[in-house]
């Protein structure tokens, strides 16, 4: 039984089994991942930007007994922003080749498609057989980038407290659990919209308005995600000359994901970007006594972060693809007209 579902409204006996069946998916598919807890996942499926919306589906077993809502099998969402549905699928493993997958790929195009959208994004890890269930349904390869992981076990961390000083003359490094000051927003900002020209390809994009940043945090506090910054202050000019991002969820505390390392080109060649990088792991080791491993996504073209990375210790794990698909083509291609 396939059903239109939220989960802000959701039985907890349901968000435990949705649980169950994405940590059965992790196990085959990245079986070197942490496997996720049920801490604030609520929350997580629920909560989005303002401006956004995200509409969900779930796959039931047959119930077994009298007020047994059935096992969770399968679930999509879309997450309708800008012109794009960004699409995630997941199938329990004991239940794939069935044809689940692609009945609820069609559910959620079905509803992008009456919406108005244009296209559909996907992200793809590679090396699984999602690969090859998008690329059947049509989707094409658009952007891909390389995770890396850190093992903060085997860190030197003599060696990173050394890199964290090795910065020009003139900055300053600043560290900021939860999110920066609302005095220096406007200032972050800048610094972030330094790369807003760039097409990178991202499904979720950087946020580069003051107030839209404002609510990129709030909303990451909310989906029960704690952001720490650091940044690298102009001591001079007083401006956010560089900046790093990490985000450790609730839902796995012990892999933090890092997300935006920018530093402004008018202050780039000062050893900033491996300074707030060496910084922010120092920090971190006090801060999340759990954390075990950090993981990075980098394009191979970005030689110059993929450098920094090494220099740290990050290993390369497997390739991040993102797939699109114009959403007409996919709901005909699937569901043709009879």
């Amino acid at each position: 039984m396939v059903r239109e579902w939220d989960p802000r409204t959701a039985s907890s006996a349901e968000i435990a089994s949705l649980l169950d069946t994405l940590n059965a998916v992790l196990a085959v598919d990245l079986p070197q991942d942490p496997p996720w807890r049920e801490d604030s996942l609520r929350e997580y499926l629920a909560e989005v930007m303002p401006g956004e919306r995200r509409i969900s589906w779930v796959a039931q077993a047959e119930p077994t007994d009298p007020g047994d809502p059935g096992a969770v099998l399968g679930q999509v969402h879309v997450l309708l922003l800008g012109d794009i549905g960004v699409l995630e699928v997941l199938v329990h493993p004991s239940v794939r080749r069935g044809g689940l997958g692609r009945d609820l790929v069609l559910r959620a195009a079905r509803r992008v498609y009456q919406e108005g959208f244009r296209s559909i994004g996907v992200e793809v890890v590679g090396d699984t057989p999602a690969i090859g269930f998008y690329e059947s349904l049509g989707f094409t390869r658009e952007y891909v980038e390389t995770r890396s992981v850190l093992d903060l076990a085997a860190v030197d961390w003599a060696e990173l407290a050394q890199m964290a000083t090795g910065i020009g003359a003139g900055y300053q490094l600043e560290f900021f659990p939860g999110g920066p000051p609302d005095d220096l927003i406007e200032a972050y900002a800048r610094a972030k919209a330094e790369v807003r020209d760039v097409d990178d390809g991202e499904l979720r994009p950087s946020s580069y308005d003051p107030e839209r940043l404002r609510d990129s945090l709030d909303t990451l506090h909310r989906r029960g995600m704690k952001p720490y910054i650091v940044l690298a202050r102009h001591e001079q000019s007083g401006e956010v000359a560089g900046l790093t991002e990490v985000v450790v969820p609730a839902q796995h505390p012990t892999r933090a994901d890092q997300y935006d390392t920018i530093v402004a080109q008018d202050h780039r060649g000062y050893g900033i970007d491996r300074a707030i990088k060496a910084r922010m792991l120092l920090e971190l080791r006090s801060a999340e006594p759990e954390l075990a491993e950090v993981q990075t996504w980098n394009a191979q073209a970005n030689e110059a972060m993929l450098k920094v990375n090494a220099e740290l210790g990050y290993r390369p794990d497997r390739d991040w693809c993102e797939y699109s698909v114009d959403v007409a083509e996919l709901v005909h291609r699937v569901d043709p007209p009879r």
